[in-house]
């Protein structure tokens, strides 16, 4: 009877200590980067071939970025695109030496994470990873202006905007308290007075955009990269 009541009360214990220690959510795995090497190929012979301007503005990220016809709404800025559609925040960080650092800009503009919700990822590590660009980028030059494009909602991915705004909402705080971090909040004017994506901002596949989405896209973050400037 003893070792019974002994043994019942070592299962009691080992489920009140199980229960104290805190559940680590298990992060989901980042791509194979190296999906991207003819992207940074293309972007070397591009660079090799062409002057690249000093003080540039770079746009990087995911196609949100590629399709944007970024020289054509901003003619006046001496800038580069170098978006590779289909990426993840990871796979910028892995490359960031070819996409950003080697051209020492002056300001970066940066859409991702939209695919990372996509694909599994918490608002978390989402938000861990967008942070580590931007330490990289300061690391790399400590005057470096970082502006962040708020993860988008989209017709597509609508079941997920939820953990959109969590990480939209981690980004913003983050930028509030460094003085080189912008937010640029282009969710809010695409979504309409239902509070869902406005339709005619979206191609048929629901997910990129129409010319009116990049509408609202160049004047916010026109607005924002005007003040830096």
């Amino acid at each position: 009877m003893r070792r019974m009541f002994e043994a019942r009360s070592l299962a009691v214990l080992l489920a009140l200590l199980a229960a104290a220690v805190p559940k680590v959510e298990a992060q989901a795995p980042d791509p194979d980067p190296a999906r991207f090497d003819d992207d940074m190929a293309a972007f070397a012979r591009s660079d090799a071939k062409n002057s690249v301007p000093d003080a540039a503005t770079v746009f990087v990220g995911s196609s949100s970025i590629v399709r944007w016809n970024t020289a054509e709404r901003f003619p006046h800025m001496r800038l580069l695109n170098r978006g590779f559609g289909g990426s993840h925040v990871s796979d910028v960080n892995h490359f960031i030496e070819e996409t950003v650092l080697r051209y020492s800009p002056d300001v970066v503009v940066f859409y991702a994470g939209d695919n990372d919700t996509s694909a599994g990822k918490s608002s978390e590590q989402i938000f861990e990873d967008l942070r580590d660009f931007a330490e990289g980028v300061m690391h790399s030059n400590s005057t470096t202006q970082v502006v962040f494009i708020s993860v988008k909602p989209s017709l597509s991915r609508w079941t997920v905007w939820p953990q959109m705004v969590a990480t939209n909402t981690l980004l913003r705080a983050y930028a509030d308290k460094h003085a080189n971090v912008h937010y640029a909040d282009v969710a809010t004017p695409m979504l309409g007075a239902d509070g869902e994506p406005i339709p005619e901002l979206f191609v048929r596949d629901g997910l990129h955009m129409t010319e009116a989405g990049y509408d609202i896209w160049t004047r916010v973050v026109g607005y924002l990269l005007a003040r830096l400037r």
